[in-house]
């Protein structure tokens, strides 16, 4: 039986990559920092990532015939950043060392490719979208080019084959998750409905207006169990998004008549959810326990600054699939269907009413 190994099992990608490798009859383990709950019929792995020898200890003899990262740990600057992220996937990668040749390894990093990372937005020249994958990197420090570079310079010395995967936001189930815009909007919606407040589109004029698309997880999944077993996709970075887009202006009202609740306009100006939502633990914490949810702490459900920072890039975005199809690898998502399919998701399981 075919052995994968996911870092960043309990995030919201590696949920969704663990069922489906599941589904094709892989055993999955997962090697995480320990934060969050591993998935049913998965063996679970804890270390601090950032450690060598306690990630050397950790994997001890495995030996996985394919290996995804899905992980990243937020730093108060990109040089941080680089310094943490880039480590975390090296050490995994050396660890396993000569165990990985003739393996698949996978990295999931994102737009931020062509964007430049969040301290960074638009001080580059941002390509023309669609962003396509030979438009290669901006020319600012960036903690996915770190990732990268130790993710190439594993397979020239392990001889294992490789995968880059650039998803859009990312639309998926998991708590505790820094990047999780679906959900955040779910509780944001939830908040709006029982307390009264206006469903006001917290993002930039571009990103209302323009042409934008996300990245279900499901569909992310599907691309990553794609990429390690098929010829075409063997050293080749791919885009992985839904494959229609939309403007917000659109999705909005649709996204707030799930709740049943109106879209306010958009304002005059803009207005970020994290200098609105001081009020919201407390509420959340209310709406909990009236309704018996599962989780009463907002912060493990929404997070504000960073489904902020995907709604107010002053720069419209959106990605190009034609590699992916030319290689073989046709999945699709409508992201309606991608979002309301999460909010069922979540009143399955409790966490909105």
């Amino acid at each position: 039986m075919r052995e994968a190994l996911i870092v960043g099992i309990s995030g919201v990608i590696g949920r969704a990559l663990a069922q489906q490798l599941r589904q094709q009859g892989w055993n999955v383990t997962g090697l995480s920092r320990g934060r969050g709950a591993i998935p049913p019929g998965c063996a679970s792995l804890t270390a601090d990532l950032t450690d060598a020898q306690a990630v050397q200890q950790t994997l001890g003899d495995i030996k996985p015939d394919a290996v995804f990262f899905s992980v990243w740990a937020r730093q108060a600057t990109e040089k941080e950043n680089i310094r943490v992220n880039g480590a975390m996937v090296e050490n995994v990668i050396n660890a396993l060392g000569d165990r990985l040749q003739g393996a698949h390894v996978a990295l999931v990093t994102g737009l931020k490719h062509y964007l430049g990372p969040f301290e960074a937005y638009g001080k580059g020249a941002v390509p023309v979208t669609p962003f396509r994958e030979e438009q290669g990197r901006q020319p600012v420090e960036n903690f996915y080019y770190a990732q990268e570079d130790a993710l190439f310079a594993g397979a020239e010395k392990y001889g294992y084959r490789w995968s880059v995967h650039r998803p859009h936001t990312i639309v998926g189930f998991a708590l505790g998750n820094a990047m999780n815009m679906g959900q955040t909007l779910a509780v944001y919606a939830t908040l709006c409905r029982e307390k009264g407040w206006p469903f006001i589109f917290p993002g930039s004029p571009e990103q209302w207006n323009g042409v934008s698309d996300v990245t279900d997880a499901g569909l992310l999944a599907e691309q990553l169990c794609w990429a390690a077993e098929s010829p075409n996709a063997a050293n080749q970075d791919f885009n992985a998004v839904n494959g229609d887009v939309f403007r917000w202006k659109w999705l909005w009202p649709r996204l707030a008549a799930y709740f049943g609740i109106e879209a306010a306009p958009y304002p005059e100006t803009m207005m970020p959810l994290e200098g609105r939502m001081q009020e919201a633990a407390a509420a959340w914490r209310e709406i909990a326990g009236r309704y018996q949810l599962a989780e009463a702490d907002i912060n493990r459900l929404a997070s504000w600054w960073h489904t902020d920072a995907d709604l107010g890039r002053p720069m419209e975005a959106f990605t190009d699939m034609s590699k992916s199809r030319k290689a073989g690898f046709t999945g699709y998502r409508a992201t309606l269907d991608a979002f309301t399919g999460l909010f069922d998701t979540l009143r399955q399981e409790r966490i909105i009413p």
